[in-house]
């Protein structure tokens, strides 16, 4: 039988390891493994989990060969007859629906998490395993994340966001280059105020409609992505309270809506605008071309019932009762399930709402969160021994290959950081939290909502170039 003490002890906390004077990095890292060797069972399933998502667009191909010649096949049969084809159920390919979901990119995380489970089983125990998955994880973030997505996408919600943007894209005529800058520049600013999962969604669907409807070249599809990604990620920044690398902070360290904003906010503005103006300079001539496509399809389409005020009113009222209620789950679950019986009542004020798309996302950051709390043996250590240069840079990588509010809640850990230190650390996280779906937890919310623009998936290569020239002009904004 496990002894109940060593449940408290896994993962064992930082102020744990001993902290030797004059030895390297290495040094400390191996000493690490060596007090828990499980700390390297866990960074290896951690990384082979990063390069699965670096697989998975390959692996939606795959899936959709084995799929085809799945048809094939099919279609060489003796075809039974009419009346037996309303009776039998639609045969599919076992081999490529399996494959459509290893290649399923809010999938891969919580497929590792299993493995992780399950190695955390072998070295430790049941009772281990099922104290820190059940106990010691926080799916808060997850949770509040499915919420806020569900809600931001209903109807009541998106055509005010639309109207709000309707009347900024007016300046330019309604032209799709004007949606595409409306989008692109007020939306990520919305996050710090309806939440960064919220405007996320809003702008995701909003581009889909406006832009990505419109059928842009792959180059510019990608650019897109990437630039929203980017600024979704930095646009939080203008209060504590809505973007969750600041949340993991501001209490700790004392930053209030005054510090955001004057040593934040108008940084992440600059870059949003500098960084949306040199794509608009790189894709001028197609996001032009694109205005005869938009005008062919106005007016197509039965015109809805106009909206209620008092319904949008009782929708904002929830997103921000879900805001307030983030950290306390059963209020947050149950204010969810009274907006659920809400939009029953209204049904004819409303489109269906999809819960796939937000519980694939809450799914991914699970798996995230699952595998993030065992990071910090060797995150940690990273972190504190750099100075404000090379931690803003080493914050902005390692984002990529981590949560960036997992990167800032390691930081409050660290002893003796400085303000200038504090500021590099969160400054690097946010710059840094475009250049992979799972580097900012409203990412996958975004992929979720878009990949069915992307044939086979959303390249993680083909973002991180995207998103790499945006992330270098907040670098530069960040450095001021």
């Amino acid at each position: 039988m496990t002894d109940p003490t060593s449940l408290l002890v896994f993962p064992l906390p930082l102020e744990a390891y001993a902290h030797p004077s004059g030895e390297g990095l290495a040094q400390i890292l191996a000493a690490r493994v060596q007090a828990d060797p499980f700390n390297l069972v866990a960074t290896i399933i951690f990384f082979l989990a990063i390069l699965h998502t670096f697989m998975a667009s390959r692996i939606q191909h795959l899936a959709h060969v084995v799929e085809g010649r799945h048809a094939e096949r099919l279609q060489q049969r003796e075809s039974p007859s009419a009346e037996d084809d309303d009776n039998l159920p639609e045969e599919v390919s076992f081999a490529g629906q399996l494959l459509h979901f290893f290649g399923e990119i809010e999938a891969i995380f919580g497929i590792w998490a299993v493995v992780l489970g399950g190695a955390i089983v072998w070295f430790k125990g049941v009772d281990t395993a099922t104290h820190y998955l059940a106990e010691k994880v926080d799916y808060t973030e997850p949770m509040f994340v499915v919420i806020a997505m569900t809600i931001a996408a209903t109807r009541p919600v998106l055509e005010l966001a639309e109207r709000l943007l309707s009347a900024i894209a007016g300046l330019g005529h309604g032209k799709p280059v004007a949606w595409w800058l409306a989008i692109l520049i007020i939306a990520p600013l919305l996050g710090s105020f309806i939440t960064e999962p919220a405007a996320m969604t809003i702008a995701a669907l909003l581009l889909a409609r406006q832009f990505y409807a419109l059928h842009p070249s792959p180059r510019l599809k990608y650019a897109t992505i990437g630039l929203l990604f980017v600024n979704v990620s930095v646009g939080g920044t203008l209060t504590h309270f809505a973007a969750p690398p600041v949340l993991m902070v501001a209490t700790s360290w004392g930053w209030d809506l005054a510090f955001m904003a004057g040593n934040f906010g108008w940084r992440a503005g600059l870059g949003i605008l500098l960084s949306t103006l040199l794509y608009l300079l790189l894709f001028r001539k197609e996001l032009l071309a694109l205005h005869s496509d938009l005008e062919s399809k106005r007016g197509k389409g039965a015109r809805r019932e106009p909206i209620p005020g008092w319904v949008t009113l009782v929708h904002l009222g929830f997103m921000g009762f879900a805001v307030w209620a983030a950290h306390y789950p059963v209020l947050l679950v149950g204010g969810f399930l009274f907006f659920i019986a809400f939009t029953e009542a209204t049904a004819h004020h409303q489109t269906k709402i999809d819960l796939r798309p937000a519980l694939l996302v809450g799914f991914f950051l699970a798996g995230l969160v699952i595998h993030g709390g065992l990071q910090g043996w060797w995150l940690a250590p990273v972190l504190s021994r750099l100075n404000e240069g090379a931690l803003f840079w080493g914050a902005t990588a390692l984002t990529a290959f981590n949560d960036n509010a997992a990167i800032t809640y390691l930081a409050t850990l660290v002893p003796g950081f400085s303000d200038s230190l504090k500021y590099a650390v969160v400054a690097g996280a946010v710059t840094g939290g475009g250049l992979t779906v799972i580097a900012n937890a409203p990412n996958p919310a975004g992929q979720a909502i878009l990949r069915r623009y992307f044939p086979d998936g959303v390249s993680p290569g083909g973002l991180f170039l995207a998103a790499l020239p945006p992330t270098l002009l907040m670098a530069l904004c960040f450095l001021l």
